[in-house]
């Protein structure tokens, strides 16, 4: 590989420094580019080139080697992980690192809380059972932006969400439900697990719950982990997402997110919960197999 790299750089240092900077010699150097390229330096050169493509998309920037290998096996090459995490070693190729950030919740209210019926447990059997909710921000060159989504525990699927200018009720979770509602418009069993903000503790969002007849849930008190997975897909989306990002307006911001969501996110991204597929596929699957037993 060092003979590779002084070949790929050779127009701009110098054969001779670059051979004595990687201790090898210039005859070695010219007898390699003589030697026909064997078909594993082949493949390991698509390979990188594959890698090299997917971390420099920002949406895959962070994958490590797991999810590398699925994804270069989703696009027809054949490797191992422990070759892609090879490669990805010998060129210097790390996941993007996640950054924290806070999540505020105006807990702070007269509404009363509804008993936590999840209790951190968040494997579900079928879709449009469980959803979960929460509430973001995002800063903008105009102002603060607040971003509300309903995923479907099952399939970790983004169900609907809203991006408003203020945190009122209807800008945030009416219209996120709302949307959610509308896509899948999901049984009456349904249980909507959220935090203890006042956006989902008011009468105005109730009133909509109970219209749906579903049943409200929120976590303890002052504990995150009770609503994991809403915050784990916050952090997710804001690393992959909007931190790579400066948006200048509100409309910027909500095109990059649509993006994110529902062309990445919900159809592509390997989700590791569901066994690296994306939610997409892992609903797909359940309907597929659903069907196998009906006409079995």
């Amino acid at each position: 590989m060092k003979y590779a790299f002084i070949q790929a750089h050779r127009f701009i240092y110098r054969v001779e420094k670059m051979c004595k900077v990687l201790i090898v010699s210039r005859s070695g150097y010219y007898r390699w580019l003589k030697t026909p390229e064997s078909k594993r330096a082949k493949e390991n050169r698509r390979l990188i080139e594959m890698i090299k493509e997917i971390h420099s998309d920002t949406k895959t920037a962070n994958y490590g080697s797991p999810r590398m290998t699925i994804e270069i096996q989703n696009r027809g090459l054949s490797c191992s992980e422990a070759r892609i995490a090879r490669l990805m070693r010998q060129e210097g190729i790390v996941a993007t690192r996640y950054k924290r950030f806070k999540v505020t919740t105006q807990s702070d209210h007269r509404h009363t809380a509804a008993a936590n019926l999840l209790q951190q447990n968040f494997t579900v059997e079928h879709p449009q059972s469980v959803w979960v909710s929460d509430i973001t921000y995002i800063r903008t060159g105009e102002h603060w932006m607040y971003l509300t989504v309903v995923i479907d525990l099952y399939d970790r699927q983004v169900a609907g969400w809203s991006m408003s200018h203020s945190l009122n009720t209807t800008g945030t979770t009416v219209a996120a439900l709302k949307q959610a509602y509308k896509r899948q418009q999901p049984t009456e069993s349904l249980i909507f697990h959220s935090d203890r903000g006042v956006q989902y503790a008011c009468e105005e969002f109730r009133e909509l719950l109970g219209h749906y007849k579903y049943t409200q849930s929120m976590s303890g008190k002052g504990n995150c982990y009770d609503n994991a997975v809403a915050e784990s897909f916050f952090k997710t989306l804001k690393s992959e997402c909007i931190y790579q990002h400066k948006f200048a307006s509100h409309r910027e911001a909500k095109t990059a997110i649509f993006d994110y969501i529902e062309t990445f996110y919900n159809k592509k991204r390997l989700h590791s919960s569901l066994g690296n597929i994306s939610p997409e596929q892992f609903l797909n699957n359940y309907h597929q197999k659903r069907y196998a037993e009906y006409v079995a």
